[in-house]
């Protein structure tokens, strides 16, 4: 069992405050580039020609591989289960034809910083009033330990069946913004923590800049 929360219910309100962070303007080296130029000359949307959007085009899908290996590259440094997040990310992204996130330590601290406030209760809060979206936030609750990032980000994406395009809007009663945000056009910087809380469950949270579910905003 596990249950999941956005920072929305796709109906953000504009930032006041932008979060600023150190890693803000990457220098990207040419195989990097060139990495990224083949994913995007490769990757598509895996949805039905009516469903996509105007800017899709039919082309192979890049394979998993290919994707893994770009995120490893956009997260330097980083332990297994942070390319874990970001590749399992990367691939919902990809699949829109977005540019792949790449990690941020500063919101990967925050992100931390906010699971271990969470391991005593295990509650499913997020880390700023309603209304205050200085960040993207998407999180989630498991019952148990061994829920894993790949976990928690298929549980947020799985939304997508909710989302409909053409009227940028999710179906009634149920949540779409966890997808929406993902695979938000302007995002572009990514931060997760994963947490075992005192009860044995698990509580994971991700934090996207520039964050996304704009009103009146598709997300790609």
């Amino acid at each position: 069992m596990h249950f999941l929360e956005s920072c929305s219910n796709y109906s953000v309100l504009k930032p006041q405050v932008p979060f600023h962070t150190d890693e803000m303007n990457p220098k990207f080296h040419p195989p990097l580039f060139i990495l990224l130029t083949t994913l995007l000359c490769n990757v598509l949307s895996a949805s039905s020609e009516a469903s996509l959007p105007p800017q899709a085009t039919r082309e192979r899908p890049a394979d998993n591989e290919t994707i893994y290996k770009i995120s490893k590259k956009l997260c330097w440094n980083c332990l297994a289960e942070s390319i874990e997040f970001l590749f399992s990310h990367n691939l919902v992204r990809a699949a829109k034809w977005e540019l792949p996130l790449i990690w941020d330590s500063q919101l990967q601290q925050y992100a931390n910083s906010w699971a271990g406030q969470r391991q005593a209760d295990c509650a499913l809060k997020h880390s700023f009033p309603e209304g205050d979206f200085k960040l993207g936030e998407n999180i989630f609750w498991g019952s148990g330990s061994t829920w894993t990032p790949t976990d928690a980000v298929k549980a947020w994406a799985d939304e997508e069946k909710y989302y409909n395009y053409q009227a940028n809007s999710c179906a009634d009663g149920q949540m779409c913004g966890h997808y929406t945000q993902i695979v938000w056009k302007n995002t572009r910087r990514i931060g997760c923590a994963r947490a075992i809380c005192e009860s044995g469950d698990l509580f994971m949270t991700c934090n996207y800049y520039p964050p996304g579910n704009y009103i009146g905003e598709r997300p790609y």
